[in-house]
């Protein structure tokens, strides 16, 4: 049961309108789940922005770690989203359902990404330091830690705020596993 209603643009204030424009111009739509964070008069841009940081994470890697985590705190809207997101940048359906298992058999640095990533999860980062040091075997950096602890930071906003609101899915519904 959904316990926040997506709010329609003549529903929000003047700072969420001006938002959700911008959103149906680079989207073309406006996601349900950020329509239901402008309840908030501050948390949608917030949000916006915080999600939309640079990182030294590659598109495809930034993936990784968003199905990965989304899997690991079950939230079905980011496991939806996450997989159409990652259908559009080129991954397989296969490649996306072992990415939420949290590895990556054909690429051996997406496999060790999307290892660590779902042992942050659910470890609440006491990872072990083989999986540590495994990241930077495989070529990663410091600076990749550091973007990918903002990366877990990122969706798990988005995977709490689903799991406590259970917003309308409004993406095809990823497969159940």
């Amino acid at each position: 049961m959904n316990t926040f209603e997506v709010l329609k643009k003549e529903e929000v204030s003047a700072k969420n309108q001006a938002v959700f424009e911008n959103l149906e111009k680079s989207l073309g739509f406006v996601p349900n789940i950020y329509a239901a964070m402008a309840y908030s008069d501050n948390a949608l841009k917030d949000y916006l922005q915080f999600s939309n940081i640079k990182t030294s994470l590659s598109p495809i890697e930034k993936e990784v770690v968003d199905l990965a985590i989304s899997q690991v705190n079950g939230c079905r809207y980011c496991q939806s989203a996450h997989t159409a997101i990652s259908k559009m940048k080129g991954l397989s359906e296969n490649q996306i359902l072992e990415l939420r298992h949290g590895k990556a058999t054909w690429d051996k640095k997406l496999n060790t990404l999307s290892l660590i990533s779902k042992e942050i999860a659910l470890t609440k980062g006491k990872v072990d330091k083989a999986t540590i040091e495994a990241f930077y075997n495989v070529g990663y950096t410091k600076e990749n830690m550091v973007d990918l602890v903002m990366a877990v930071g990122i969706i798990t906003v988005t995977n709490t705020f689903h799991n406590l609101t259970n917003i309308e899915i409004d993406f095809p519904v990823a497969q159940s596993i």
